[in-house]
């Protein structure tokens, strides 16, 4: 009995003995079975290493749209503007300095280098000046060009060597800049001057698809020609709509005095009405030869600034008052001034409803 027992205990040492050693060999001897998904589930060859993207791309370019230009740089621009010195300054505004620039090849042009928030995207920025670019109209200056790189914006304009109309209403040495006519302008060249720009924005508003508004019309954004000829100028503010829509929904923009109104209310919508509200200031600016910010006195001791004194003299048929005091008056038919003025009236109307169309405005002003 005792032998059988030593002999099952024999056995079963035998046995695990067995089992152990055959687990030995597969851990000691793996086996790599055959793949049944076929060729495309063996792993695949590494790829050959690649530059990762860089995190941010910095725009850099620039456009000519006038073949007299060669390619424009923000070198060149900074030479030819003597690294924008103060010195060749020659006009400013809420969205950047405007810059006299000689360039390499002999040509005069106006730089206009944006402030860092006039743009917020490259590509709209590019998008609206190759639009802005193509556009040929004897009331408006020319983009010649632009030139972008990395935060900063530049355009490229005509020069037109008789300055600015703000220049001339204002300044007092404003024959030092045009001597074709004695200073103040005569009644009959602020009438042909502001016949013009209503020319410039009907073209704008009326014939250009997508519409073009301005949002800064102003007497320093008028250049005048040698003959007077005005032109429009200043497309740094611009904005495209289509003409399925009847705005676009933006930031205010614009200068004080020129505004709208409705700006005031929230309502801030780039509108042809903007433009024509701003059209009708300058043409309140033209004929007082005053800045729109000043306040004049009514009879009632009240003060109120320029366009709304001037729709009371209209009210009170006393236009003439209105004129610049500074101009001569020989010559000038009070009947002219009368729908010159009304014309303005209708132009800065509180309602934007009211008023009329850029087109409107230059039939009205071409029968005065």
């Amino acid at each position: 009995m005792e032998g059988a027992l030593q002999a099952l205990i024999a056995a079963v040492v035998a046995f695990f003995a067995v089992v152990l050693l055959f687990f030995l060999i597969l851990l000691l001897c793996p086996r790599t079975p055959k793949s049944r998904l076929g060729p495309s589930a063996l792993p695949a060859p590494p790829l050959p290493l690649r530059r990762p993207p860089p995190a941010s791309i910095v725009a850099d370019e620039s456009a000519s749209f006038d073949p007299s230009l060669d390619h424009i740089s923000l070198n060149e621009l900074a030479a030819a503007t003597k690294g924008f010195a103060a010195d060749a300054i020659i006009g400013d505004g809420s969205f950047g300095f405007v810059y006299k620039a000689r360039l390499s090849s002999g040509a005069t042009v106006a730089v206009k280098r944006l402030s860092a928030d006039a743009f917020h995207g490259f590509r709209e920025f590019r998008a609206e000046m190759e639009t802005l670019g193509g556009l040929r109209h004897p009331h408006l200056t020319r983009i010649l060009g632009y030139c972008i790189s990395g935060a900063d914006r530049l355009l490229i304009y005509e020069f037109v060597e008789h300055g600015s109309l703000d220049h001339l209403l204002h300044e007092s040495d404003s024959r030092d800049s045009i001597d074709l006519v004695s200073s103040p302008l005569p009644w009959p060249i602020r009438v042909q001057i502001v016949r013009g720009v209503a020319a410039g924005l009907a073209f704008l508003h009326e014939e250009c698809r997508p519409r073009i508004i301005h949002r800064d019309i102003k007497s320093s954004n008028v250049l005048l020609a040698a003959d007077f000829e005005a032109r429009i100028a200043d497309f740094g503010l611009a904005r495209l709509v289509d003409v399925s829509r009847t705005h676009v929904s933006t930031q205010v923009a614009g200068t004080m005095g020129y505004m709208p109104p409705e700006y005031k209310e929230g309502l801030m919508a780039a509108t042809v009405a903007a433009d024509v509200y701003s059209f009708g200031v300058l043409m309140v600016e033209t004929a007082t030869g005053q800045r729109p910010n000043l306040l004049r006195r009514l009879e009632n001791g009240k003060q109120v600034c320029l366009v709304r004194w001037t729709r009371r003299m209209v009210e009170e048929r006393r236009v003439m008052e209105v004129l610049d005091a500074k101009m001569g008056k020989e010559g000038v038919r009070e009947e002219e001034v009368k729908g010159y003025l009304e014309v303005a009236y209708r132009c800065t109307d509180e309602n934007p409803r009211k008023r009329p169309t850029m087109a409107e405005v230059v039939s009205l002003l071409d029968h005065i």
